[in-house]
């Protein structure tokens, strides 16, 4: 009985062992990993909380997933503008990104734009890209909560291209590896932070049903409200294309 006891103790050390001696990295790949529909489109209201006002504004959302790990999402308002934007995320390099305004003129967003904010909101440009962990060199911090849950404390510095934020810190949940928040840097400072609410599985997906980006002193915060999301369904490679966009 004693050797049998023996045995235990030395099988959770080195499950616990073997977890604690995760790196960052493996962490962010076991989160990158994370089902996902090859493609998604949703109705989204966007929710933007400034000076005691919120503003409304409503947006379709969709992406896809072409070959060479290219991400490339469409955003349309459908009021109270009919602004459109469209994202190309590549591999190794910045994206591409361009607007199309309400007069139907379209233009490119530099990447010395990409921290500006989106339709007066609290989400840059940057904000709507693709996260390649390819790009990023990340180091495990820790363990901290997250939105409730126990989480991985892992900060990321991208390495490729416009960097927008100093530093980001990643906290994917120990459960899943699904990231709850999401704590963003610039110049030096705590800056922003964005939270995702309501997980739950769509098509074996983990899925939010509420994002919330939020300025890190209180003073402001952007929410995004999906409904009705829907992954692998059928859509036209011609709605990603930039001339769609006239």
């Amino acid at each position: 009985m004693r050797n049998k006891f023996f045995l235990i103790f030395i099988l959770i050390f080195f499950l616990a062992h073997s977890a604690s001696a995760m790196t960052g990295r493996e962490i962010m790949e076991k989160s990158d990993n994370l089902p996902e529909g090859d493609t998604a489109a949703s109705k989204v209201l966007m929710l933007i909380h400034k000076g005691g006002r919120v503003l409304e504004k409503a947006f379709i959302m969709q992406m896809k997933q072409f070959e060479n790990d290219e991400d490339k999402a469409l955003i349309s308002f459908i009021r109270p503008t009919k602004i459109k934007l469209l994202t190309h995320s590549h591999k190794g390099r910045d994206d591409d990104q361009w607007l199309r305004l309400s007069s139907g003129r379209v233009k490119r967003i530099a990447s010395s734009s990409k921290g500006k904010p989106f339709v007066n909101s609290h989400f840059y440009y940057e904000d709507l890209t693709s996260v390649n962990i390819d790009d990023y060199e990340f180091e495990l911090l820790g363990e901290k909560e997250a939105v409730g849950e126990p989480c991985y404390k892992v900060k990321g510095v991208k390495t490729v291209g416009e960097k927008v934020y100093d530093k980001v810190i990643f906290y994917p949940r120990k459960s899943d590896y699904f990231v709850n928040r999401i704590d963003f840097y610039k110049d030096g400072e705590f800056h922003k932070f964005l939270e995702n609410h309501h997980v739950k599985k769509i098509d074996g997906i983990l899925t939010p049903h509420k994002a919330v980006m939020a300025r890190a002193d209180g003073k402001g915060k952007t929410e995004l409200i999906l409904k009705g999301i829907k992954y692998n369904i059928e859509i036209d490679d011609v709605k990603f294309r930039k001339e769609a966009l006239r």
